[in-house]
């Protein structure tokens, strides 16, 4: 993957999303797969409707996420979100589209500024996935950059820029929980738009 140099913009049914948003995702509703339904019970884990992120990069439907897999890149296909059109990238992981978080919505960021913030989390998270980093297991240690969880690298992309997306905002409070950067935390934190379904 090169450096990104430019925004991309792609829609995914109704919503737009540009280098640097966030495709909020959800276990819930998919259908049972091959190996079980390890991500439904997974999703019962993990507070709130939103259960993985993974940050738009472009150009076309290309994205990075972090999962079991690492830190890698994929591409969405004919503007739609269809894991199984996926699985040759991500692997049989199945999750359904529940909308778009816009981390910077809202700031009053010049273009400039804001082109500047949407590169630099789009790059952090490319070089994060062409060092192949692995999953951290460990949710409870967002700082560390030698592996990565969903929410954690996300968290990762922005920091460097003054925004904090470990808010804790929309989950429970749970003792010892503040430090693990939910998917669902992002999701309430952001402006956010829902896909239509």
């Amino acid at each position: 993957m090169d450096k990104v140099k430019n925004i991309h913009s792609y829609k995914i049914k109704n919503l737009q999303v540009h280098t640097g948003d966030i495709l909020c995702l959800s276990f819930d509703n998919c259908e049972p797969i091959n190996r079980g339904d390890y991500w439904k019970i997974l999703s019962l884990l993990i507070p709130g409707e939103v259960d993985h992120v993974a940050l738009y990069i472009g150009p076309e439907g290309q994205c990075v996420e972090a999962s079991a897999r690492g830190v890698y890149a994929f591409d969405m296909e004919d503007n739609e979100w269809s894991p199984e059109k996926m699985f040759k990238h991500r692997g049989i992981f199945k999750d359904n589209l529940i909308g778009i978080a816009y981390p910077i919505y809202h700031l009053n960021l010049s273009s400039e500024e804001e082109k500047r913030i949407r590169l630099g989390a789009a790059d952090y998270c490319i070089q994060q996935a062409e060092s192949h980093k692995p999953y951290n297991i460990n949710l409870l240690d967002p700082d560390r950059e030698d592996a990565f969880y969903c929410g954690q690298l996300i968290y990762k992309a922005y920091l460097p820029y003054g925004i904090d997306l470990n808010t804790n905002v929309g989950i429970p409070n749970l003792p010892g929980t503040n430090k693990i950067v939910f998917p669902q935390e992002i999701w309430q934190s952001c402006y956010h738009l829902r896909i239509d379904t």
